[in-house]
């Protein structure tokens, strides 16, 4: 969006985890505010009229109604705590926060270059965006010492972990699309 530029590519304007999303891994997208080819964003036009705020909780209405809806469906990568990721940003500070995503984002390129058979990507970055970082790096912990399979083992077994965690937790590791 044209006169649309933020400091921070990693976390997004509205609370999106950039860093964890497959398209900006790829190099498709720049994240949130990073460059000419952004897509025209309805919270990003809200942040340009109401004095161009860096995220949405420093903004005067923080939570607005844009957020009852938020965590509906998803995209390229999950919404589900889109609300509580902006909230926790707010609370730790955005350093801090980025910090922690960049150590998420670590685990993420680890295990797709390690443990990924070609169909685990979207699996593996909804988990890293959901789970907390120190389950993670205890499931990291369990595939590092785990004996060595082949790809094929070796993803189903970083899969199972990663599911089991989710369950433990009552989270869902699928993308909820808009049905059409």
């Amino acid at each position: 969006m044209k006169g649309f530029v933020r400091k921070n590519l990693l976390f997004s304007l509205c609370g999106l985890n950039c860093a964890l999303c497959p398209m900006q891994l790829g190099n498709y997208c720049p994240g949130c505010g990073g460059g000419d080819g952004n897509q025209s964003c309805a919270i990003a036009r809200c942040s340009l009229e109401n004095g161009k705020v860096e995220f949405c909780f420093d903004c005067t209405q923080f939570p607005c109604s844009r957020y009852r809806q938020a965590a509906e469906f998803d995209s390229f990568i999950t919404h589900k705590n889109q609300l509580s990721d902006l909230q926790k940003a707010r609370q730790l500070g955005i350093v801090p926060y980025t910090q922690e995503l960049l150590q998420k984002r670590q685990i993420l390129l680890y295990l797709l270059q390690n443990y990924n058979d070609g169909r685990k990507k979207t699996l593996f970055c909804t988990a890293v965006n959901l789970l907390p970082l120190t389950r993670l790096q205890s499931i990291i912990a369990a595939l590092d010492n785990s004996e060595s399979f082949n790809q094929k083992e070796r993803s189903a077994l970083a899969a199972s972990l990663l599911q089991q965690a989710a369950d433990e937790l009552g989270l869902s590791l699928r993308l909820r699309k808009k049905q059409k």
